[in-house]
C-alpha cells in the first residue's frame, strides 16, 4: 500500500492521475495507478487491470464502474485546492482566514506593502507584494485554481482579469456593481478576451446572501466557492497531509489504516473518494463526515490496526432508521467504507 502512495509522489500533478481499486472479493483492494491513461503502477504483477488496458485508457470520471463484471472504483486524483485573492483590503482578510480554514492554499496578490502585511498576518500561504500584471505571471493555473478579484478600483480588477481569463481556471469572481464589471468586460472583450470565459466570470462575486459587512461578504464569496467546487464533483483525494504521513511513517509507529468513501446512497456528509487516515494512537487526518459515522469506521479501524487482520475490508455505515438517529446520525444516507492497512512504515 505504502507503494502506492511512493508511485503517487512520482508522477506529475499536471497529468491526468487515477488510482483503480477492485471492490468484489475475488481481487478486493488489488490496485493500479494509472496515468494519463497509462497504467504505470499495479500492486500485482500482471494483474487484474493489465488486460483492460484499452477500457482504462477510456476512464474520465470517478466513482464506481463495472469492469468485467468486477466492481472497480476509480478515484480522479487532482491537485488541492488554491485560492488566489487580487488584492488585499478589508474583504479579502476573512476570504484569506476562511480560505485557510478550509485547508486551501491561499496566495494573494497586493502591491501595497502594509496592505501586503495584513494579507500574511490572516495566514496566506503566499503573498506577492507586486504590480498585480507582474504578479499574475507568477502565478500558475490550474483546473483546481479559484480566482477571487476584490481590488480597490475598476482599474486593477481590468488588469487582474485579462491576466486570468488566459489561464486555466475553476473559477473566476470579481467583486463589483453590475455597472462596473459589464465595463470591465465589455473593454476585455474589445481587446480580444474569449468571449466565453467573460461570460462564466462570477460577478457580482458571491452567492446573494445579503451580505453588507466585509465578513459577510467573504462569507458568500466563499459559499459560491464551495458551490463551484461541489458541483464538479471532484474526489477528495490523497491531499498532501495524508501523503505526507504516509511516506513519513516509521517502522516502530505500528499500523495505519486508509479509510475510503467508495459508495453512497442518500444523504451523506461527504463526496465519494473523500479519504481519512487513521494512525494506531487513534488520532485521524482528514475527515469523512464527523460525528457518530466517523467514530465507527475509525473503531473498525483500529481493530483493524491492533491485529494486523484483515488487510482489507469493506465496511457500511447506515444513517437511515430510527436507531442510527438514536445514535446521532441525523444525514440518512447509507455509506460504504473502503478500509486499507498500511503497515509498520512499509
Amino acid at each position: 500500500m505504502r507503494a502506492l502512495f511512493e508511485a503517487i509522489e512520482q508522477t506529475s500533478s499536471d497529468a491526468k492521475r487515477m488510482v483503480l481499486t477492485v471492490l468484489d472479493e475475488r481481487f478486493l483492494a488489488e490496485k493500479a495507478l494509472a496515468v494519463d491513461g497509462r497504467i504505470v503502477w499495479e500492486s500485482r504483477t500482471d494483474g487484474f487491470f493489465r488486460h483492460y488496458q484499452k477500457e482504462i485508457a477510456g476512464f474520465t470520471e470517478g466513482g464506481v464502474i463495472s469492469l468485467d463484471g468486477q466492481k472497480v472504483f476509480c478515484d480522479v486524483l487532482c491537485e488541492e485546492m488554491r485560492i488566489v485573492v487580487c488584492g488585499g483590503g478589508h474583504v479579502s482578510i476573512p476570504v484569506i482566514m476562511l480560505g485557510v480554514m478550509m485547508g486551501c492554499e491561499v496566495i494573494v496578490l497586493e502591491d501595497r506593502p502594509s496592505y501586503a502585511d495584513n494579507a500574511r498576518r490572516a495566514g496566506a500561504s503566499r503573498v506577492i507584494c507586486e504590480p498585480f500584471e507582474q504578479g499574475l505571471e507568477k502565478v500558475k493555473g490550474n483546473a483546481n485554481t479559484y480566482f477571487v478579484i476584490v481590488t480597490r478600483g475598476h482599474r486593477y480588477d481590468q488588469v487582474c482579469l485579462e491576466k486570468i481569463a488566459q489561464k486555466e481556471h475553476a473559477y473566476i469572481g470579481m467583486i463589483g456593481s453590475r455597472r462596473r464589471t459589464a465595463m470591465v468586460k465589455e473593454t476585455l472583450k474589445e481587446k480580444g478576451i474569449d468571449q466565453a470565459v467573460l461570460d462564466a466570470v462570477y460577478t457580482p462575486i458571491g452567492l446573494d446572501i445579503k451580505a453588507e459587512t466585509p465578513v459577510e461578504i467573504a462569507v458568500a464569496i466563499m459559499a459560491e466557492i464551495i458551490e463551484v467546487k461541489n458541483s464538479q464533483r471532484k474526489s477528495g483525494g490523497y491531499t498532501k497531509e495524508i501523503m505526507k504521513a504516509v511516506l513519513d511513517q516509521k517502522k516502530d509507529e505500528g499500523c495505519q489504516v486508509l479509510a475510503t468513501i467508495v459508495s453512497r446512497k442518500g444523504s451523506a456528509p461527504r463526496a465519494i473518494g473523500t479519504k481519512m487516515l487513521i494512525l494506531r494512537d487513534g488520532r485521524c487526518i482528514g475527515t469523512i463526515g464527523g460525528g457518530c459515522m466517523e467514530a465507527n469506521v475509525v473503531q473498525k479501524a483500529l481493530a483493524m490496526a491492533a491485529s494486523g487482520e484483515p488487510k482489507t475490508r469493506i465496511c457500511q455505515v447506515d444513517m437511515s432508521g430510527t436507531d442510527a438517529e438514536e445514535d446521532g446520525m441525523v444525514c440518512g444516507g447509507v455509506i460504504n467504507v473502503l478500509l486499507e492497512l498500511i503497515g509498520n512504515g512499509r
